[in-house]
C-alpha cells in the first residue's frame, strides 16, 4: 500500500512539474560585458539542476577517494599491529618493535596507539633497549593521553623488571591519582614495589587488603607479612620503647608464631629486657612447640631459675621425652645448682637423641662438679658430633 502511495506522489509532482514548466514563459538574462546571453526561465531550471548534479558527484567522488585512503592507512595499520602482536609472542623482539612503531604512526584512536606503543615500549625492553623504550612511553604520553593507565601500569611494570622501585611507585602513584579501585594485579605490582624498597609497613598494609582479595595466592600473602614482622622487629631492635609498642601491637596468633617470637625475644635479651624475653617465650610455648624457643628459654635468665624449672617441667609433662626439651631442664638446673636433676636431665636428652649441644652441657657440669675424666669424654663426644656435623 505504502508503495502504490509513493508511486501515485511521484506521478503527480512530474505532472506538476511539467504543467508548470508548459505554462512558464520567463526568461533569465545573463549579462557580462560586453556579452550578454538570454535563456528561457525552464533551460536555465534545467542547466542548474545539471550542474548541481554534477557538482555533487564530484564531491562524493572526492570523499570517496578520500574514504579509501583512510581505509586503505587502517588496513596498514592494523596488518602491522597485528603483525607486531604476533612478533611478540613468538619473542622476535626486534621484529615486534619494528611493526608496533610502524602501526603507532598508522594509528588515529588514542587506545590502539597506545596499544602498539606498549608492544614497541615492551619489545625494546626485551631487548635491553632501555632508552628507546622510555622514549616510546613518552611519546604515548604525549599523543595517547587518554589511555594514561595502560601507560602507567607498563611503565610500573617494566620499571620494576629493571629494579627502578622508585620510578615504579612514582607511575603507580600518578595512576591513583585519577581514582578509582585498583586491579588485584596493580596492587600485587605495588607491593612488590615496596618488598624492594623494603617499605615494610607499605608491605604490611598492602597484605591486609590482597588477603581480602580473590584470586591471590594467600600463602604468599602470608609469607610476605611474616618476613614484613621479621623487617620491623629487627629494624625497632635498637629502641625498647618502639619494640615494646611493635610486639604488643601484633595479633594473638601472630605472636605465637614461633619465629617471630624467637626473633623478638632475642631483640629484648640484646636489650637486655630478659623478662620480656622470658614472657614471651613462656606464651609462646604454652600453646606450641618450638625447637628455636625451647633452646633460647635457657639463655633467658631473669632472675628466678626455679620459676622457669616449674615452667619447662609442665611442659615436659605435655610433651615427654622431647631431648630438646630435657637439655633445657638440664641447663636450667645447672644454673640453679641442682646438680643432680641436671646430670639426671642431661643424660635423658642424650639417651633419646645423642648431640653436640647435650654432650657440652654434661661435660660443662661434670668440669663443675671436679669430675674432669668424665667431662672430657663428653668434651670428646661432643667434638665428634660437632665435625660429622660440619663434614655433612
Amino acid at each position: 500500500m505504502k508503495l502504490v502511495l509513493w508511486v501515485l506522489a511521484l506521478f503527480a509532482a512530474a505532472a506538476a512539474v511539467v504543467f508548470t514548466a508548459y505554462h512558464n514563459k520567463g526568461t533569465v538574462l545573463l549579462t557580462a560585458p560586453p556579452y550578454t546571453l538570454e535563456l528561457a526561465l525552464n533551460t536555465f531550471i534545467l542547466l542548474e539542476l545539471f550542474a548541481f548534479v554534477i557538482f555533487y558527484m564530484l564531491v562524493r567522488a572526492l570523499f570517496g577517494l578520500f574514504g579509501m585512503r583512510k581505509q586503505l592507512r587502517h588496513e596498514r595499520s592494523d596488518r602491522a599491529m597485528l603483525s607486531g602482536l604476533k612478533a611478540f609472542f613468538e619473542e622476535r623482539y626486534e621484529d615486534a618493535e619494528k611493526a608496533a612503531r610502524k602501526a603507532f604512526k598508522l594509528a588515529n584512536a588514542q587506545t590502539i596507539k597506545a596499544l602498539n606503543a606498549v608492544i614497541a615500549a615492551r619489545s625494546a625492553h626485551q631487548q635491553g633497549d632501555y632508552a628507546t623504550r622510555d622514549q616510546i612511553l613518552s611519546i604515548a604520553k604525549e599523543q595517547a593521553p587518554e589511555e594514561r593507565a595502560l601507560r602507567l601500569v607498563t611503565e610500573a611494570e617494566l620499571m620494576l623488571d629493571e629494579g627502578r622501585h622508585t620510578d615504579a611507585l612514582a607511575a603507580l602513584q600518578a595512576l591513583y591519582s585519577t581514582g578509582g579501585l585498583q586491579s588485584t594485579a596493580v596492587l600485587q605490582l605495588e607491593l612488590k614495589a615496596h618488598q624492594m624498597a623494603q617499605n615494610w609497613d607499605a608491605v604490611l598494609e598492602l597484605t591486609k587488603i590482597l588477603a581480602k582479595r580473590y584470586p591471590v595466592n594467600k600463602g604468599l600473602v602470608d609469607k610476605l607479612r611474616h618476613r614484613a614482622h621479621l623487617e620491623n622487629i629487627a629494624k625497632n631492635a635498637s629502641d625498647p620503647a618502639l619494640l615494646k609498642k611493635y610486639w604488643h601491637d601484633l595479633s594473638w596468633q601472630e605472636k605465637l608464631d614461633g619465629k617471630l617470637a624467637v626473633t623478638a625475644a632475642r631483640a629484648f635479651m640484646a636489650l637486655s629486657d630478659n623478662a620480656s624475653a622470658q614472657k614471651i617465650i613462656e606464651n609462646s610455648l604454652d600453646v606450641q612447640l618450638d625447637t628455636e624457643l625451647i633452646a633460647l628459654y635457657a639463655d633467658c635468665l631473669s632472675g628466678s631459675v626455679s620459676w622457669q624449672i616449674q615452667h619447662a617441667e609442665n611442659w615436659l609433662r605435655k610433651y615427654p621425652n622431647n631431648a630438646n626439651l630435657l637439655l633445657t631442664l638440664g641447663r636450667l638446673c645447672a644454673y640453679g645448682e641442682l646438680w643432680g636433676k641436671a646430670q639426671s636431665y642431661l643424660e635423658a636428652s642424650l639417651s633419646i637423641e645423642p648431640d653436640y649441644p647435650a654432650h657440652l652441657a654434661l661435660a660443662q657440669l661434670f668440669e663443675k662438679l671436679g669430675k674432669q675424666e668424665a667431662a672430657s669424654e663428653h668434651y670428646r663426644k661432643g667434638l665428634e658430633f660437632a665435625l660429622k656435623q660440619i663434614s655433612a
